[in-house]
């Protein structure tokens, strides 16, 4: 997997300090500069004040200014599986790599042991991965060493499968039925910070699965270098306080 980020607003913080401060203004922000903007907020310099502001909005539950700022983030080889779990949240966008106009017809299936085109769960290989379903996850090298055996076996059935059934005149769009949830998709999406905080609470809590918890903290790390005073105050007071930023 890999998450970089495309495009963002240029100075997040700036963008939800003047949405913020607009409510309580009789001026118009639009005719101030920002050092105006903040004239009344505490703190020695605008660094500080912006701090200031912020905590003030998050401890209070004043999330209407995080929907300013939006950030596009690209992901690089993810399952099917982690994809339908990110894309019920309604207010991201999305664009997914197609599985009707992309084909893997030039993939090896012996290369799919090796972790290419399909997603590998830790579980297959580690034999003291514990599941959030299971009270214990091992049975003994043995079970393990045969687990792993029988997904690749799995995995690599499919690809043939999927590329004979290609090489037989079966439309790709057809063709990947036979591909399993773990097959590797490309995806570009889009949100604001408070959507992604939302998101995080919820997929980067301790109860979700491996794959998107993983997902979304590097997102985190991403979202905390742009808009890092935000993302600090996330980190040390509210992560994982399920949605308390539900839209």
């Amino acid at each position: 997997m890999e998450v970089r980020l495309l495009e963002a607003t240029e100075d997040p913080e700036q963008v939800i300090c003047k949405g913020a401060r607009n409510d309580y203004m009789s001026e118009f922000v639009g005719d101030q500069s920002f050092d105006e903007v903040m004239a009344s907020i505490e703190g020695d310099s605008l660094e500080d004040k912006k701090e200031t502001l912020i905590g003030h909005l998050l401890d209070h539950g004043h999330f209407g200014p995080f929907e300013h700022p939006q950030a596009t983030f690209a992901i690089k080889g993810i399952s099917r599986s982690c994809m339908a779990q990110i894309t019920r949240h309604r207010h991201v966008s999305f664009d997914v790599q197609s599985m009707r106009y992309v084909s893997f017809d030039d993939v090896d299936p012996e290369d799919v042991r090796e972790g290419e085109l399909v997603v590998t769960p830790p579980s297959a290989t580690d034999p003291d991965w514990v599941g959030r379903n299971q009270k214990t996850g091992s049975l003994g090298e043995e079970a393990a060493e045969r687990r792993e055996e029988v997904f690749n076996d799995a995995i690599e059935n499919a690809v043939e499968s999927y590329q004979e059934l290609l090489d037989l005149g079966m439309p790709p769009e057809d063709a990947r039925f036979v591909l399993p949830i773990g097959t590797e998709v490309n995806m570009v999406m889009s949100m604001n910070v408070r959507m992604l905080m939302h998101v995080a609470d919820m997929r980067a809590a301790a109860d979700a699965q491996w794959e998107i918890r993983e997902m979304t903290e590097t997102i985190l790390d991403l979202a905390a270098e742009w808009c890092p005073i935000t993302f600090e105050y996330y980190e040390e007071h509210m992560k994982n306080r399920k949605n308390r930023l539900a839209p």
